[in-house]
C-alpha cells in the first residue's frame, strides 16, 4: 500500500524521491490502531520538515492520513515519508511544498533473533535528521553482511560508538542501561525505553564493550533485539535485562490514531 496525501500514488509522483533522494521519514508500528510514542513520531516529522524544507508540516493532517491508512485490527509497520515531488536538482532551495507519502508492510511477530555486528568508522550526514539518504548506511550494512556479520555499528572519528544504520544501540553494564553519548538519531523507541528502565547516557568506546554484560538494538520496527557480538567480542544473547526492556516496551499502551 502506498498513498500520497491520502490517495493511491502515481509512480510519476515518486520520480523526485527516487532520483534526488531528498526528504525525511519516520517509521512506526501500529497495533490495533495504537502507536507507541505517537507524539514523538509527529514531533520528529515536524522538526525534520522545518530543517529540510523550511516550512511547518500539518501534523493533524498527518495523523488523519495515518488513521485512514492503518487497519483497525492487526499489526503493521508504517513509514511516513515527507518529500517535495516538484524538487528540481538544480534548485533544491525552491522545494518548499512537502507532501506526505505513506507506505506499509506487515509487522514482525515476536522477538527477532539476536544479531552480530561489525564496527565501522562512519558518521551519517546530519545524524539528528531521519533522512531518506540511506546510501552510506546501507553500503556499510552490505559490507558487514558480506563479511559474515548481520549489520554494521558506527563508530565516529572520536572513537565513540554512536548507532547502527537504522537503529540505536544500548548496553547494560551490570547496574544500569547505558546509552552511548555521541552524535546520532535520537530514536523514538530508545526514548520510550528510557522511561522503562533506569539508565545513564555516557561515552562508550569499543574498548568498553568487553566489560558490558549485554547489548541490544532498538527501533520501532524491531522493538528490542539482542546483540550477541561486536567484532570479536561476544555478548549475552538472553540477558534478563533484555527481557525486562522487551516486557516494559510491550506494556506501553500506545496512543490511538
Amino acid at each position: 500500500m502506498a498513498e500520497l496525501n491520502g490517495r493511491p500514488v502515481d509512480p510519476d509522483q515518486l520520480t523526485a524521491l527516487a532520483l534526488t533522494n531528498y526528504g525525511h521519514f519516520t517509521t512506526l508500528r501500529v497495533d490495533d490502531g495504537r502507536v507507541r510514542g505517537l507524539a514523538l513520531h509527529l514531533d520528529r516529522l515536524g522538526r525534520d520538515c522545518r530543517a529540510l524544507f523550511g516550512t511547518d508540516l500539518d501534523l493533524d493532517r498527518v495523523r488523519a492520513l495515518l488513521r485512514q491508512a492503518a487497519p483497525a485490527r492487526r499489526a503493521v509497520t508504517i513509514r511516513v515519508t515527507v518529500f517535495d515531488p516538484s524538487l528540481d536538482l538544480g534548485h533544491p532551495e525552491l522545494a518548499t511544498d512537502p507532501q506526505v507519502l505513506i507506505t506499509q508492510r506487515a509487522a514482525s511477530a515476536g522477538p527477532l533473533p539476536p544479531i552480530r555486528v561489525r564496527s565501522v568508522p562512519y558518521d551519517r550526514d546530519t545524524p539528528e535528521v531521519k533522512s531518506v539518504g540511506l546510501f552510506g548506511a546501507l553500503r556499510q550494512r552490505r559490507e558487514a553482511r558480506l563479511a559474515g556479520f548481520d549489520d554494521a555499528l558506527f563508530v565516529g572519528a572520536d572513537s565513540l560508538i554512536s548507532e547502527g544504520g537504522t537503529w540505536n544501540i544500548g548496553f547494560f553494564d551490570g547496574d544500569q542501561v547505558v546509552w552511548p553519548q555521541a552524535p546520532c538519531l535520537q530514536g523514538v523507541t530508545m526514548r520510550l525505553l528510557q522511561e522503562v528502565r533506569e539508565h545513564r547516557v555516557a561515552p562508550v568506546t569499543l574498548a568498553d564493550v568487553p566489560s558490558m554484560h549485554a547489548a541490544f538494538a532498538t527501533n520501532a520496527a524491531i522493538g528490542v533485539r539482542a546483540i550477541t557480538g561486536i567484532d570479536d567480542t561476544g555478548l549475552a544473547g538472553h540477558h534478563p535485562v533484555i527481557d525486562v526492556l522487551r516486557e516494559g516496551y510491550a506494556g506501553l499502551p500506545g496512543d490511538a490514531l
